[in-house]
């Protein structure tokens, strides 16, 4: 473990922990007022440090089980008064160093502000707590017809989703979380609520704040409520596979599918690497050649001829047989192994750490940026299978590295810098749904350029003057 902290660089350099008195001061403070929700024990502080990548794990000094908005806003007013860094977690799956405390400072879990306040189903919305996670609130919804379109894979907290702007596997016809949210409450860094919107389905009344936070990794507030769009359940879901000889024909179908107006609802692109890993770990015999998973909603004419569409495009392309199905457990166990696809890599070479990241391209350059990575991987001799979400051009590699071997973590990283600088160089970003985090801080700027940066800065000295705010995520110290 000290091998793999050694090897991996974070701009934390200018951040400093708070003084031994004012942490001592805050920490009383905040017993005094939560009592046994206040945790101090080593393994709890550890679960709460970044335990999904490989990014050093940074403990906070205590953990706060919040229960309300009101919790929120103590913690946060106590934390100012001592100037001592805030930290919020979800269910702690994001990838980027989101939840680590590189100051210290208090986290606040919200995983107990889990309730679904309201519904509004003739509406198509909803009100809940930034603890519900995706699954919990889809299960509540099923019974009235509804339900939630974001999916990430993991079973993520929506407000962690919202605040890594999450997409997943839906995004080419629902979009990401930021077409997904009305309106937000948010306790701002001196422990005030700010209400970002209404549920009107559209409002051009001032700033759009919602958007704001949406994305902002805790770094500018702390959300404690969601107004979020739902979706009725589909009529009929038709999912399928097609084989491909190259991943330039699998992009070409998906490009032609998209320009031809197929409203796919998924459409998801496994390099053969992958497709051997889900074959051994989801127990499938699918030809280990590039695949595309898809999937269609409507009426049941609507799906048979949305499959019957992408079937032609796909035999024009190179591809093979379009097999597709609506029954339902044919469906679960076709999307269970895209989700387990993380599981799948590790098995392919036991005892090593998975490193996740993801860039995103116009689709336009996504065989080209996928075909250079599978090259580059084959040089630096990596195993790093390949899927994406071809529709919107973002596609994951997850390198498994000996992080005790200096030298493979050395070339770890010099690929994974290669990757974002490959893909900005396409026209595209370091990251198209993970965040930046600590991880990618550095790429921000290559990015969007120094004005944009200074006026993230802006923004943040703006409404958190004092820094404490999940400090060292996003901006470089």
């Amino acid at each position: 473990m000290e091998t793999k902290r050694a090897t991996v660089a974070l701009s934390n350099a200018a951040l400093t922990r708070p003084a031994p008195s004012a942490l001592s001061g805050a920490i009383e403070a905040l017993a005094a007022r939560f009592g046994n929700n206040l945790i101090t024990s080593q393994a709890v502080r550890e679960q709460h440090a970044h335990t999904t990548t490989w990014l050093p794990m940074q403990p906070p000094d205590a953990v706060i089980m919040a229960r309300t908005t009101a919790d929120i806003q103590d913690v946060v007013r106590i934390c100012a008064k001592h100037r001592v860094p805030v930290i919020p977690f979800g269910t702690g799956t994001s990838l980027e160093g989101q939840v680590n405390a590189p100051a210290g400072g208090i986290c606040i879990d919200l995983r107990e502000m889990n309730r679904i306040l309201e519904v509004h189903a003739d509406d198509l919305d909803c009100v809940i707590e930034p603890g519900v996670t995706r699954k919990a609130l889809n299960e509540h919804l099923r019974d009235q017809g509804l339900f939630f379109p974001i999916d990430p894979g993991a079973d993520a907290s929506i407000g962690g989703m919202a605040s890594t702007r999450a997409s997943g596997t839906n995004a080419v016809r629902y979009g990401t979380m930021r077409d997904n949210i009305l309106a937000l409450k948010v306790v701002r860094a001196d422990g005030e609520i700010i209400t970002t919107g209404t549920r009107a389905k559209k409002s051009s009344a001032g700033y759009d704040l919602t958007h704001l936070f949406v994305g902002a990794e805790g770094t500018l507030g702390i959300i404690s409520e969601l107004t979020i769009k739902l979706r009725g359940i589909p009529q009929s879901i038709a999912a399928g596979s097609c084989s491909f000889t190259s991943v330039q024909g699998a992009c070409n179908a998906t490009i032609l599918a998209i320009q031809t107006g197929i409203p796919l609802a998924r459409i998801e692109l496994l390099n053969a690497a992958q497709v051997a890993a889900c074959n051994a770990y989801s127990k499938l015999s699918l030809p280990e050649t590039p695949l595309l998973l898809l999937e269609f909603h409507g009426t049941e004419a609507d799906v048979a001829e949305q499959s019957r569409m992408f079937g032609e495009i796909a035999a024009e392309c190179g591809g093979g047989s379009f097999e597709w199905t609506t029954r339902q457990e044919d469906r679960t166990r076709l999307w269970q192994a895209r989700h387990d696809a993380y599981w799948a890599v590790r098995g392919l070479r036991p005892g090593s750490q998975a490193v996740a990241t993801d860039v995103c391209v116009p689709i336009s350059r996504l065989a080209e940026c996928v075909v250079e990575t599978e090259k580059d991987l084959a040089t630096v001799g990596l195993i790093s299978p390949i899927v994406g979400h071809v529709g919107d051009g973002n596609f994951h590699c997850s390198l498994l590295c000996d992080v005790n071997d200096p030298d493979e973590m050395r070339r770890a990283e010099e690929f994974l810098h290669r990757l974002v600088e490959r893909a900005q160089a396409m026209d595209g970003t370091c990251t198209g749904e993970h965040g930046i985090g600590q991880g990618k801080q550095k790429y921000l700027e290559a990015e969007l350029g120094p004005e944009a940066v200074a006026a993230m800065r802006a923004l943040k000295a703006a409404l958190d003057p004092h820094n404490i705010l999940n400090p060292g995520k996003i901006l470089p110290s």
